[in-house]
């Protein structure tokens, strides 16, 4: 019940928001504040209370879903999920928190949007099935797309098809390499099923294996954001409202990352093996190229996004290291990251209110507009 209720906070604190949104927007806003509060705290109880057991998992619930397809609703928790779900707790309180004065058109289904896009996060960190994985994973691109499109700035519509498109590309080749691996375990064992430990197991010849582990890589790959499939990052940092850079930068990218960890090793071991030449290449080109064009920015929100483009090409390189320290790296990268660049854009949004603008060139003598901030 515990591991529902961590799934389902997010979606209830939004709705409820939306529900009171014409009547009392004070009461919109700190609807979900409550869920997240909640949530987070909930997140370290149940850190505080885990005791390792026999199996794999901390903490596990499942249900029968779909059952002719071999569908459950299997929510599962481990210590690096476990972290994944604080850190999307906590990032998302502060998204509120952030916003609380900035948004002021359509309170209510600004909230609804965030906590939907929440629930997705969470549910991608906590699902043991890859449909449900599946699903979670369009559940949080959707209302991203809208919190672009409706609460961004001038150029929104465009960043916001422009994320839709790469995203939703990421999202078919996904379906396709589960639904691959999906067929590949019936034909083998005559139970069709999406279980993530069931599906571990499943005998791949090396070329089948192989263009599987592309389709999940690519997949989490243009998320992550690497080289070359980064082009959509930049855009939607500048255009969304600060609480949508806080979750697109702190969250969203961080799911690329998991994937990796999650399901690209562990099911193709040795196609990962074969792929780590050409992927920490990337992750190298990557950490230069960001920071090269960081450095080359004017615009506050454009270059912390290079920056995570830069950090983010860290991640490939210990994933695919092909070692536990590297392993290790690569999710104290994704956390410090989170922590970070969320801060860093709630900066730049106090920033942009304050002086109308986010570009470098004008934000001289902040010394004297903003002793305390600076």
């Amino acid at each position: 019940m515990n591991l529902v209720l961590l799934f389902i906070l997010p979606l209830a604190g939004g709705a409820l928001g939306w529900a009171w949104a014409r009547e009392r927007p004070a009461a919109s806003r700190g609807a979900l504040a409550v869920a997240l509060g909640c949530g987070l705290a909930l997140t370290v109880w149940l850190w505080a209370t885990a005791s390792p057991g026999s199996g794999p998992w901390l903490f596990e619930a499942q249900w029968p879903w779909i059952p002719a397809l071999g569908i459950s609703f299997h929510l599962a928790l481990d210590g690096l999920s476990l972290l994944m779900v604080a850190l999307s707790y906590f990032l998302g309180l502060a998204a509120v928190l952030a916003s609380w004065e900035g948004i002021q058109r359509q309170v209510g289904l600004f909230h609804f949007m965030l906590g939907l896009a929440l629930t997705g996060i969470v549910g991608v960190f906590m699902a043991a099935d890859l449909f449900l994985f599946l699903f979670c994973w369009e559940l949080m691109l959707v209302p991203m797309v809208f919190l672009i499109a409706i609460w961004g700035h001038e150029h929104r519509r465009a960043a916001a098809l422009k994320f839709a498109i790469f995203t939703q590309a990421g999202g078919l080749l996904l379906l396709l390499a589960i639904l691959g691996l999906y067929v590949a375990h019936g034909h083998e064992t005559g139970q069709y099923t999406f279980d993530y430990a069931a599906l571990q197991g499943v005998s791949l010849g090396p070329v089948a294996a192989m263009w599987l582990a592309l389709g999940f890589f690519v997949a989490f790959a243009i998320k992550l954001p690497a080289v070359p499939l980064h082009t959509w990052l930049p855009d939607a940092h500048t255009e969304a409202p600060t609480a949508g850079s806080v979750i697109l930068a702190g969250l969203l990218l961080k799911t690329g990352g998991y994937g990796l960890i999650r399901l690209v090793a562990p099911l193709f071991p040795e196609a990962a093996e074969r792929l780590a030449p050409a992927a920490m290449v990337l992750g190298v080109v990557g950490i230069l190229y960001g920071a090269a064009l960081a450095f080359a920015q004017t615009d506050l929100k454009r270059l912390v996004a290079y920056t995570s483009v830069s950090h983010l090409g860290f991640v490939l390189l210990g994933v695919f290291a092909g070692n536990d320290d590297g392993l290790r790296g690569a999710v104290v990268v994704m956390v410090c990251h989170g922590l970070s660049t969320g801060a860093l854009f709630i900066l730049v949004g106090a920033l942009q209110d304050r002086l109308g603008t986010r570009d470098l060139r004008r934000m001289g003598g902040l010394w004297t507009l903003a002793p305390g901030f600076s």
